[in-house]
């Protein structure tokens, strides 16, 4: 039986199955869907961030999701997105849960998985822990290191991507692609599985249940594959996976 899926902010992450519309707004689709432009990212792009950048398929939707989604009513019966959320402005975020439940159908899932704060959280105070005893001689720099797992993405100045480049490079990069916050790729808020369904309830989903990377309500979900990496193995380590009715 075919579904509507929609994989909203899909980023590398798309799937080629024919139901799953993939729509996002990376800055790396725009200059490749620009004749004018495609050129210039492989001048400030290196290895695996390179091969992303050429290997972007083509059944992406280039779409600002602060524009909504761009879908009827009640014309999808899956919302997924991954590690999206985090990125989006508290105050924003129960715009955006409308804009899902606009385009769910009545029974409709959506899907959502985030960095799990609570296994940041207790691996930072088992850090805190060992880095007090003394116990290992990497104990302080690894307790430092769980820091920057609950911190570093919230407060990052530069571009993941641009930090390798060096002079002109590294100003041509953040002169085209943006600063991280401008890419988006700073952390707004994080969320535990109490204050995401506390969340949902909030914005009138139903059902709520925290899930493996595996599993799902969510009929022949495993087929998508968008959850596991090519060899089976989970995407995103370190996550919360949650599901909610409308």
């Amino acid at each position: 039986m075919s579904r509507k899926v929609v994989n909203l902010g899909c980023g590398p992450k798309s799937s080629a199955h024919p139901d799953v519309l993939n729509v996002d707004w990376s800055v790396y689709l725009r200059f490749r869907s620009n004749p004018l432009l495609r050129w210039l990212p492989p001048l400030v792009l290196r290895g695996e961030r390179l091969e992303r950048y050429r290997s972007l398929p083509d059944n992406i939707v280039a779409h600002d999701l602060t524009r909504g989604i761009p879908l009827p009513d009640e014309s999808a019966d899956v919302v997924y997105h991954s590690h999206v959320l985090e990125h989006i402005d508290r105050d924003a975020v129960p715009a955006f849960q409308a804009e899902v439940r606009r385009v769910l159908k009545p029974g409709g899932v959506q899907r959502i998985v985030v960095p799990d704060l609570e296994i940041l959280a207790r691996r930072y105070v088992a850090s805190l822990e060992a880095a007090r005893a003394g116990r290992g001689a990497q104990s302080s720099s690894a307790h430092d290191a769980s820091v920057g797992e609950l911190l570093e993405q919230s407060v990052r100045k530069d571009a993941a991507a641009a930090r390798p480049l060096r002079g002109w490079k590294r100003a041509l990069y953040t002169r085209i692609f943006g600063d991280a916050r401008a890419r988006g790729e700073t952390h707004q808020w994080m969320y535990d599985s109490e204050n995401l369904a506390a969340l949902l309830r909030d914005c009138g989903f139903r059902d709520i249940a925290v899930v493996a990377h595996d599993r799902s309500r969510i009929p022949g979900w495993e087929t998508y594959g968008l959850d596991v990496d090519a060899e089976g193995r989970q995407y995103k380590p370190d996550s919360l996976y949650v599901e909610a009715a409308k």
